[in-house]
């Protein structure tokens, strides 16, 4: 079979090496899952980590065949990582801010999912429900999802993409969460599809998509 010239530059692309930081049930990292088995992303999660030793997350880790670890020091962690050649650190839920040394050492390595449209709702004390209830008390209209970079700033980084979610009047912060989290799911491997392909250019604060090579 004649392969096309994407498809010949897509098998020569080396495959990214994921980790899962997540603190809940694990719907995102499951989605991430998902998408790298049915190379969706070109990855592979090598180990997926919680502070929450009772998160639901490690259980989908661990019947994936996949390393789990509750969170430790920071320091064993970052070498750890760096032991499992990680190339990209995914925040799907995790509700913690990382340590300003940790994050230097992953510099646009590490990618957030915020449920909002930053700058919107955000920064250390906006995670959960919480940014659902903030966001119907506003009255706003829209809400959303957000992937982004992350930098020294909670929920500051660039932004990579962002999915528009309409508030409904009858809304409540229970249901307003539960659309966006549907949302959240394909938004997030979207995002990683693009990472893993090398398609992301970080500019200070913008992130441009690298064109796509078409076949002549």
């Amino acid at each position: 079979m004649v392969q096309s010239k994407r498809e010949i530059e897509k098998l020569s692309l080396t495959t990214k090496n994921i980790a899962i930081m997540a603190s809940g049930s694990g719907t995102n990292a499951q989605a991430i899952m998902d998408a790298c088995e049915n190379k969706e992303i070109n990855g592979i999660v090598k180990i997926i980590i919680s502070n929450n030793s009772k998160a639901y997350v490690l259980t989908r880790g661990e019947r994936k065949g996949i390393k789990t670890l509750v969170e430790q020091d920071f320091i064993k962690m970052e070498e750890l990582l760096k032991s499992l050649d990680i190339d990209l650190i995914v925040l799907a839920g995790y509700l913690k801010i990382l340590p300003l040394e940790f994050i230097r050492s992953f510099e646009n390595k590490i990618i957030n999912i915020h449920p909002s449209l930053l700058p919107a709702f955000c920064g250390k004390d906006y995670y959960g429900q919480r940014v659902h209830k903030a966001a119907i008390d506003r009255g706003v209209k829209y809400s959303g999802a957000t992937t982004h970079f992350v930098n020294e700033i909670p929920d500051g980084g660039p932004i990579i993409f962002q999915k528009v979610v309409e508030v409904k009047e009858d809304d409540d912060f229970e249901s307003l969460g539960k659309r966006i989290l549907e949302q959240e799911h394909p938004l997030l491997v979207k995002t990683l599809k693009y990472f893993c392909e090398d398609r992301l250019k970080v500019e200070g604060l913008k992130v441009s998509l690298k064109e796509e090579k078409c076949e002549r």
